[in-house]
């Protein structure tokens, strides 16, 4: 992990005696302790990473500010390749000391470091934990992988490191056949991601739509996806929002991992979350995996829930009447 390793490049490296320090993508709860933490600005598109290092002190951000100058820059690689580019590209641009990179071998580290040094110096990296670290020296052009927001085939624009980046997800496509024709009232869309399902929700006659998504990039694509008037766009952690007031209906492909790991209790969270904004006579639209087990998560927080189907890969189930808690 980045803990064992930075202070092993910190020893071998000098470290500016001022100035800020960006930190790129650095995984929840990491360990950032041998940096000046009054100098480091964490950035990461999640609001939920941005909440936990706030909480701790640390000065956040969705993304690099374009105005800004950084004495170093740290960059925690991610899993798509194409969005750990882009975030080098984006460090080297802004960065007049070292770019200092860190990561798993599984994140690419190895591959990572050779594609730098087809364009330039890179030290050589320092192995621990099954990761590595290696820098250079900022101001290098790497524009060329400078990737952002894009227009893809199917008409959406979608970003690398964004849910379903390359086309609609499967999930989301068979819930939206699976939804009904009419539907009024307020609507809220959990893990919105770059918008398919919301802008499929708003060819009804729905008084708004609530987009809540905790990926900055992805609530960015779906600000060009869905320009309709009645939607309502929240950069925030759906496990924990609340709306202005309770809606009628929810629908969602909620997601079910945490970095590499399943992680179920995310979705029984979402569900749980449902529960508590929708309106008494309200209903849950939801598509999973079929191999999640949702079905105890979904009987306790609802009176009534049908399932729908689905096919052999997921599940479609409507959920009606959330139940309310006494006391």
């Amino acid at each position: 992990m980045i803990s064992d390793r930075l202070p092993l490049a910190l020893d071998a490296v000098t470290l500016p005696s001022d100035g800020p320090i960006a930190v790129l993508h650095p995984a929840n709860g990491a360990d950032l302790s041998a940096l000046p933490r009054e100098r480091v600005l964490v950035v990461s598109p999640m609001a939920t990473v941005c909440a936990g290092f706030a909480a701790r002190g640390y000065e956040v951000a969705p993304e690099l500010p374009a105005d800004t100058r950084f004495a170093t820059s740290v960059v925690c690689l991610t899993r798509a390749r194409v969005e750990a580019q882009a975030l080098i590209a984006g460090a080297m641009a802004r960065t007049d000391g070292l770019v200092i990179v860190d990561g798993q071998k599984t994140d690419g580290a190895d591959s990572m470091l050779k594609a730098m040094r087809a364009r330039g110096d890179v030290s050589a990296p320092i192995s621990k934990a099954h990761g590595k670290i290696y820098w250079a020296d900022g101001g290098a052009d790497f524009s060329e992988w400078a990737k952002g927001p894009e227009l893809q085939p199917g008409g959406f624009w979608t970003a690398p490191g964004v849910f379903s980046a390359d086309g609609v997800d499967p999930a989301s496509e068979l819930l939206v056949q699976a939804l009904p024709e009419v539907m009024v009232g307020t609507v809220a869309d959990l893990g919105a991601g770059w918008g398919y399902l919301s802008a499929h929700v708003l060819t009804r006659d729905v008084k708004a739509v609530h987009l809540v998504e905790a990926h900055d990039m992805a609530l960015q694509c779906a600000r060009h996806n869905v320009t309709d008037p009645r939607a309502v766009f929240h950069w925030a952690d759906a496990t924990t929002w609340t709306p202005p007031e309770l809606v009628d209906a929810v629908v969602m492909n909620a997601p079910f991992h945490t970095g590499r790991a399943a992680d179920p209790s995310l979705g029984r969270a979402f569900i749980a979350t449902a529960a508590r904004i929708l309106k008494p006579h309200g209903a849950l639209w939801m598509v999973a995996n079929r191999h999640l087990p949702y079905e105890e998560a979904l009987t306790d927080a609802f009176v009534k829930v049908v399932d729908l189907e689905g096919d052999a890969r997921f599940k479609l189930v409507r959920a009606e009447r959330p139940k309310r808690k006494r006391g």
